[in-house]
């Protein structure tokens, strides 16, 4: 079959899968939408480098993983530094120490994962974290990426993404327990 057919044959049955994937970790339909075409004319280009060894979602699984990396690399190094002014003062003490106290262990919160509204409440919390802090968060987390993997995509010390990670935590917990724990 003819390059360009397969190719298209390829769009036909793999965009979908391909467009789940890539909205589920990037949170975000329209960026996920370009980064699926990013993914095809890249398999277009390196077509011959296909040798037929996978089945061809996986090589462009591989390609889309790749691809979804540069995009959140480009993201993290553009974006400007944080600061921490929310968290401590200027002692380095806590602002809120209310941030360390344990939540309602009643069992509540046990089963909160099959909850659609505080999926949803979570997802907006995880939106909300500047892009220093998502990047990293929803690659570890969301891909399911080791550290040193992130931290080497991510061209950063393993060291800045585990203070990244409890930064990002430390915010999550913050913004569920405002907007869901003391709403309940």
């Amino acid at each position: 079959m003819e390059k360009n057919n397969v190719l298209k044959s390829w769009v036909e049955q793999y965009s979908e899968p391909l467009l789940k994937r890539a909205a589920y970790v990037l949170s975000d339909k329209d960026t996920a939408k370009d980064i699926v075409q990013d993914v095809f004319l890249a398999a277009f280009s390196s077509y011959e480098s296909f040798e037929g060894k996978s089945k061809p979602l996986t090589w462009l699984m591989a390609i889309l993983n790749r691809k979804v990396s540069d995009f959140y690399r480009k993201k993290y190094h553009s974006e400007p530094h944080i600061k921490l002014d929310h968290f401590f003062d200027e002692t380095g003490s806590w602002n809120n120490n209310e941030v360390l106290n344990d939540w309602d262990s009643s069992g509540k919160e046990t089963h909160l994962l099959d909850d659609d509204d505080f999926n949803t409440t979570l997802e907006d919390c995880i939106e909300d974290l500047p892009s220093r802090w998502k990047i990293p968060l929803k690659m570890y987390y969301l891909q399911e990426k080791k550290a040193q993997e992130v931290s080497q995509e991510l061209e950063i010390s393993t060291t800045n993404l585990w203070k990244i990670l409890q930064r990002s935590r430390l915010q999550l917990r913050e913004c569920l327990d405002n907007n869901w724990f003391r709403k309940s």
